[in-house]
């Protein structure tokens, strides 16, 4: 009798995982916001820490690296903590969207979020 609607479970099927990934994916956004990546230059000597979304919010300079002779070495030093925590937070939102792809299932190489 309801032989005709047998494509009507699948699509129930996937609109729950829809609004499943939704979900997820919301979720992993706040996540990224309180998730802190460190960047380092100079053996340590800059540190910049950032959200994993990006945003800088803090940067440690040793004072051992103050000298006026050596402003442009510093300027240095902290673009490049800089650059180093931009791309740690990079790698570990793209780790984060990987493990949220794997737990859905999605086929290896789908970006998130699309």
């Amino acid at each position: 009798m309801f032989k005709g609607l047998g494509g009507l479970g699948d699509m129930s099927k996937m609109m729950k995982a829809a609004q499943e990934m939704q979900g997820k994916m919301a979720q992993i956004q706040q996540d990224l916001e309180t998730m802190t990546v460190i960047g380092e230059s100079g053996a340590g000597l800059v540190k910049a820490t950032a959200t994993a979304k990006g945003e800088l919010t803090a940067l440690d300079i040793d004072p051992s690296i103050f000298v006026a002779s050596e402003k442009e070495v510093v300027e240095d030093l902290i673009l490049a903590a800089i650059k180093d925590a931009q791309a740690r937070a990079t790698e570990r939102a793209q780790a984060e969207m990987k493990k949220i792809a794997d737990e859905l299932g999605l086929p290896p190489g789908m970006n998130l979020p699309f």
